[in-house]
């Protein structure tokens, strides 16, 4: 037994067939489009939260969500090319540790951030008069920043186990569990891919996601009960980002556990499943900012209103935009002379 066997199942054995190949082919053109779509949708986000918008709650859970997914959208690129020349990586053993870290960053970072805007909903929710008095921007940005820390630690180990190595004519990047490539202890190798696999399956889904539906649940109870009258938009678009999110990312980690009981899975499915999977997961990070668009009311004038519409989605309240009146109507002014002429 050699360190070989640590390799992934969908890059171990054989040439693809036809049906692999055309699934393959979709997953390229998918991280084509979210790299074009991520960088544009959260470049865009991320410029008018930092200089057209007064610093609100809400705004600082955007603002993180949105720096999240371009980060990993500007390393997009490197996944674009390895998957183009078949699984070869020529970008060095320190790129591969970095892409994979940015790929479970965004996962973390993520979903650490919905578990908390969910928290600070409910918490509003159930309890205005505490929220009021100590809900703050300052509370906020220390909350992201442990999340960002908490993201970091349950990243590294992408850090430690991604490796480079030749494999049939092809340098692949890989996670190599056992750690040395000439001698391979099958069992110790085994073990530490179901442990991170597993760890990253519990904290990076199912404790999130029991966190995030009770939360939910109790605001819809809540909110209900008391018929309280204020503006849905931002509940919304929340939830939306929220589903879409997990219906991204549930396939990505269903794969990683089948992948740790790859003797009882047929191989093709893997083959197929794994590349396709990552490929949803990857788009998930450029979801966000076409949602905030197009959640709006009325979605025939959204090539006029984009700018207020993004503002609006973004803002701690649907009743007031805190972009300058006269600032939106000249940068609608100039996309309407754009549209006129386009």
């Amino acid at each position: 037994q050699t360190w070989i066997s640590c390799l992934p199942t969908h890059l171990s054995d054989g040439c693809p067939t036809l049906f692999e190949s055309c699934f393959n082919i979709i997953s390229k053109h998918l991280h084509v489009l979210t790299c074009l779509l991520g960088i544009l949708g959260n470049g865009l986000v991320i410029t008018i939260i930092t200089f057209k918008m007064k610093k609100s709650i809400n705004a600082i859970w955007f603002l993180n969500l949105a720096v999240a997914d371009f980060l990993f959208n500007i390393f997009l690129p490197l996944n674009i090319a390895y998957t183009a020349m078949n699984y070869h990586w020529v970008f060095g053993a320190a790129m591969c540790k970095l892409n994979s870290f940015l790929l479970n960053l965004n996962l973390y970072s993520s979903v650490l951030l919905l578990m908390t805007i969910s928290l600070d909903r409910c918490v509003s929710v159930v309890l205005p008069v505490w929220a009021q008095n100590h809900r703050t921007t300052t509370l906020a940005c220390l909350v992201c920043v442990v999340d960002w820390v908490l993201g970091l630690v349950m990243s590294s180990p992408s850090l430690v186990f991604r490796d480079t190595a030749a494999h049939k004519g092809n340098v692949i990047c890989f996670s190599n569990y056992s750690l040395f490539r000439n001698k391979y202890d099958h069992s110790l190798g085994v073990m530490r891919h179901k442990t991170v696999n597993i760890v990253r399956f519990l904290t990076g889904f199912v404790i999130p996601v029991t966190i995030i539906t009770v939360c939910y649940m109790i605001i819809v109870v809540k909110l209900k009960r008391n018929r309280l009258a204020k503006s849905k938009k931002p509940f919304k678009i929340i939830v939306t980002i929220i589903v879409t999110f997990f219906l991204c990312w549930t396939p990505y980690h269903v794969f990683n556990l089948l992948e740790t009981q790859h003797e009882q899975v047929s191989h093709v499915v893997l083959k197929i499943g794994i590349p396709i999977t990552t490929a949803l997961a990857a788009a998930s990070s450029c979801m966000n900012p076409i949602l905030y668009v197009f959640m709006g009311q009325d979605f025939k004038k959204f090539k006029v209103t984009v700018f207020s519409r993004l503002v609006n989605a973004l803002s701690e309240d649907a009743t007031h935009s805190t972009l300058d009146n006269t600032t939106l109507k000249h940068l609608e002014s100039k996309l309407q002379i754009w549209i006129m002429m386009s």
